[in-house]
């Protein structure tokens, strides 16, 4: 019981270190678990997406391509899809259609229905599938 002869003001600090010092310690802990815990907060896929060409059903030389930065930004778009065809059909993708993308999976839509000398009315089936 020497520490009883000490000054009360020495106990006193020895005290508060040693409180210190395991709240510290009980504090480390505390954030090693919330860490390990992970987050609530979506992930993202870790590769950035890519150009992404769509396949035309009945194909007769039309072309459709989501680029990189059009999937990125993720704003509603209508895509031009003529290619060497000698005529052009749209096709409308939305926002949602864009973060299926980006999330890696399949977005399948008709293109606008248009007339052809050569094929006459008719529209076109096209399906984006990112790697």
């Amino acid at each position: 019981m020497s520490h009883l002869n000490e000054p009360i003001q020495e106990r006193h600090t020895r005290r508060d270190f040693t409180l210190n010092a395991a709240l510290a310690l009980l504090a480390g802990c505390v954030i090693t678990i919330s860490d390990a815990c992970g987050s609530d907060s979506p992930t993202t896929p870790s590769n950035p997406p890519a150009d992404i060409n769509g396949v035309i059903s009945a194909n007769h030389g039309h072309v459709a391509v989501v680029t990189a930065a059009q999937i990125t930004t993720g704003s509603a778009l209508a895509l031009s899809i003529q290619g060497t065809a000698a005529h052009n059909h749209t096709l409308s993708l939305s926002q949602a259609d864009l973060q299926t993308l980006k999330n890696r999976q399949a977005v399948t839509h008709d293109s606008t229905s248009d007339q052809s000398a050569t094929f006459g009315l008719h529209l076109h089936t096209v399906t984006f599938t990112p790697v």
